[in-house]
């Protein structure tokens, strides 16, 4: 099988050695890739590095600086989710042997491979081939979560591969357009908020507090906390998106 290549750009150029190389390094050029074949990229998805869907072909991707035992638990797990399950590594140096059973391998456990080669013009990404098609039994509710999370995000906040920083959940981007109604109005009852369009879990998110950014001042009433009012400015983004987006409804609400 022929095998198909599309470049992009690295964000540094020339070669890298593989054991300062990073996972999230990968992110990019395989990102450009599904893109360039019309695939709408998420990363950090359910655990899974990068998802890519177009029309209803779900696309799983798992990112490794190298084909090692944890990468391909990871990915024989996504394929609970989908069959087409990728690993994505960077170009092996060593021995051709060790690399055709390297390929073997995970022939057999029936992933496709891309290769990301890095060089003084960029990063192209190499696929070697397609996951086999495979009659094993599905977890709907996984995949249903997985597409549920992807539909309710508003945009892509995240990086795939990434281990050490907090990942924008579409639940944490609720959370954060509410602490930022409530930044802006003060106190605030569920039933407002959702009229303002925080969304339906609204009072779940007050009540269950679990970044500690809302405090209930009496029954039925909540305002944000200091903590929260710290907290949502590492998402700059997503705070300036949130307070557009309130702008919008209270001046919409004043016209009516």
């Amino acid at each position: 099988m022929a095998a198909s290549v599309a470049s992009t750009q690295a964000s540094k150029k020339g070669s890298r050695g593989r054991s300062s190389m990073q996972e999230t390094e990968l992110f990019e050029p395989i990102k450009a890739y599904f893109e360039s074949h019309g695939y709408s990229i998420n990363a950090e998805v359910k655990d899974c590095d990068i998802t890519a869907i177009r029309d209803d072909e779900l696309i799983v991707v798992e990112l490794k600086t190298s084909a090692n035992m944890s990468l391909l638990i990871q990915a024989t797990e996504r394929q609970k989710i989908t069959d087409n399950v990728y690993v994505a590594i960077p170009v092996a140096k060593g021995k051709r042997k060790h690399w055709r059973g390297i390929q073997r391998v995970i022939r057999h456990l029936e992933l496709g491979l891309l290769v990301v080669s890095f060089g003084p013009l960029g990063a192209s990404v190499t696929k070697f081939f397609d996951p086999l098609p495979a009659q094993r039994r599905k977890s709907k509710g996984r995949r249903s979560a997985v597409i549920r999370e992807i539909a309710e995000r508003s945009s892509e906040y995240n990086t795939g591969g990434s281990t050490q920083t907090k990942l924008v959940t579409a639940y944490r981007e609720n959370a954060i357009l509410i602490a930022t109604c409530l930044e802006q109005l003060g106190t605030c009852s569920p039933k407002k908020l959702r009229d303002l369009g925080t969304g339906d879990r609204t009072p779940t998110i007050l009540a269950r507090n679990h970044y500690g950014w809302f405090q209930r001042v009496e029954r039925g009433i909540y305002s944000i906390t200091d903590q929260g009012i710290q907290d949502i400015q590492s998402y700059p983004e997503l705070h300036s998106r949130s307070q557009k987006f309130l702008d919008d409804q209270l001046e919409n609400l004043d016209t009516h």
